[in-house]
């Protein structure tokens, strides 16, 4: 069973209709004991990492959503959901996330090196280019995702970029360690490219085995 977390900023629908064309058992939730008991988590957003961050910590899904990715089991974060992996972002004054992957979310800059002006956010499809080898990938071939979203991922470690779009500058788009997954693409609106990587984010999570 996955859960897919209900903190009251999720493109939930969405993201459970991908689930069930897949044929995979979830349930909503915000619930921390139906959280933990999950054999998979997916976390989705949309809006400011600010807001998220304080409804998590609110709420203690924060803590235990690191006391899940602590155990070993597959957790995936979609879009907001993604850079909420991180340990900070420097929108709306800068906060905090929850620490799980090394890195900051910074804003697109909206204009290249030579001065001129591109659209943020960036919204549409952007190619998707596949630099690692990783479970959540397997028998992904490079086409095409669906992006919305005006911050992307700036990380030292370059080991957890799993894959990556060039939007002017270079977007982590796909991101892994361990049991730690995330797209800023929305996967479940990426036609085969994104469901493919949901069902395999879904064999992660029936093997039932730790990643960690």
């Amino acid at each position: 069973m996955i859960a897919i977390i209900d903190y009251g900023m999720g493109n939930l629908f969405s993201v459970s209709k991908a689930l069930e064309r897949l044929g995979e058992p979830y349930l909503i939730t915000n619930k921390k004991d139906e959280i933990l008991l999950a054999d998979g988590v997916i976390v989705p957003g949309v809006g400011a990492i600010s807001d998220a961050m304080r409804l998590l910590n609110e709420t203690g899904i924060a803590d235990v959503l690191r006391d899940y990715a602590a155990s070993g089991k597959p957790i995936l974060g979609i879009c907001l959901g993604m850079q909420l992996l991180f340990e900070a972002s420097e929108e709306n004054g800068g906060c905090r996330g929850l620490g799980l992957l090394p890195g900051t979310v910074v804003k697109i800059p909206g204009v290249t090196n030579q001065g001129e002006m591109y659209k943020v956010p960036h919204m549409g499809w952007n190619l998707l280019q596949l630099r690692r080898q990783s479970p959540i990938l397997k028998d992904v071939e490079e086409g095409f995702a669906y992006f919305v979203h005006s911050y992307y991922v700036t990380t030292k470690t370059d080991e957890i970029i799993l894959a990556d779009s060039l939007y002017d500058v270079c977007v982590p788009a796909v991101v892994g360690k361990n049991n730690v997954f995330g797209t800023q693409f929305h996967p479940e609106k990426s036609s085969m490219t994104g469901m493919k990587i949901l069902e395999n984010f879904t064999v992660l999570v029936s093997e039932g085995v730790s990643l960690k």
